[in-house]
């Protein structure tokens, strides 16, 4: 998982500066994301000789679209706000499906899950505050929007393991779904010449996704539960020292102070339900 968090952060860190320096849109930027994952897992797949067909196609396409929103808006936020802070904003995703499984009834909240729930949501206000008096409110909110719909997809891919799905199944059905989604909207928006520097931003951050997915799978294989979800938030940790080294990036107090709540929550929250 630590490896994992090493490469979600490099990916994020890769993403923002090919938005900078080649102006590539985050539309594209998706694409070349989930394609790279769809052409290594389709390889790996056939490799070993597993079944592509699924009795629950429906349910992929349903997790597929509501993972590519995501991704589509944490990308998007990428590009308009510092790297820990829409970094941060996507990992409330812990917040919103602990919500999102209340709601739908298949968990109940008790003292310490409803305390790491209200405790997320103050740390949330704390991060928002310096993006919204800088007069970057809208990425912020889609920010916000890209832990949401992470979220949802988060539960639809618990419905989807429930049904007995592998999770290269699931991974690779979503890369597809975001792959068509992706390329179909940065047909409309227009493609960029590719350039040398452009075509290896583009095949690092793949790689890198991929490499972060793959073992972010196998921690939650073979590791403890609580464990993992709690190294995962690394990522932040990671894209924060990134963001400041590599890209910049100046962190508000409230931010830092923001971002650690949320990590304690989702710590907290983990805790509960071990």
């Amino acid at each position: 998982m630590v490896v994992a968090a090493v490469f979600f952060a490099v990916m994020g860190a890769l993403v923002k500066k090919a938005g900078q320096e080649y102006a590539m849109g985050f539309n594209e930027l998706v694409f070349w994301r989930t394609s790279f994952a769809v052409a290594v897992l389709g390889a790996l797949a056939l490799w070993r000789g597993e079944r592509f067909a699924t009795p629950h196609i429906g349910a992929h396409i349903s997790r597929g679209v509501s993972g590519t929103l995501g991704l589509l808006l944490f990308f998007y936020a990428l590009t308009q706000l510092s790297l820990a802070t829409a970094t941060t904003l996507t990992y409330t995703s812990a917040i919103f499906l602990a919500l999102l499984s209340f709601v739908r009834g298949t968990e109940k909240i008790g003292g310490r899950a409803l305390f790491a729930l209200l405790l997320g949501f103050c740390g949330i206000v704390l991060l928002l505050r310096p993006s919204f008096a800088a007069g970057q409110e809208w990425a912020a909110l889609l920010g916000l929007g890209a832990g949401f719909c992470a979220g949802w997809a988060y539960f639809q891919v618990r419905e989807l393991s429930q049904r007995g799905e592998p999770g290269w199944r699931v991974v690779f059905y979503f890369s597809c779904v975001a792959t068509a989604i992706s390329g179909v909207l940065a047909t409309a928006e227009g493609w960029h010449v590719p350039s040398t520097g452009s075509l290896a931003y583009a095949l690092g951050i793949g790689a890198s996704a991929t490499v972060a997915q793959l073992c972010l799978t196998r921690a939650y294989r073979v590791g403890r539960t609580f464990v993992a979800a709690s190294l995962s938030y690394l990522t932040v940790v990671f894209s924060s020292l990134l963001g400041v080294w590599w890209l910049g990036d100046a962190l508000h107090w409230q931010e830092v102070l923001g971002m650690g709540i949320i990590v304690g929550s989702g710590v907290l929250g983990a805790a509960a339900k071990r």
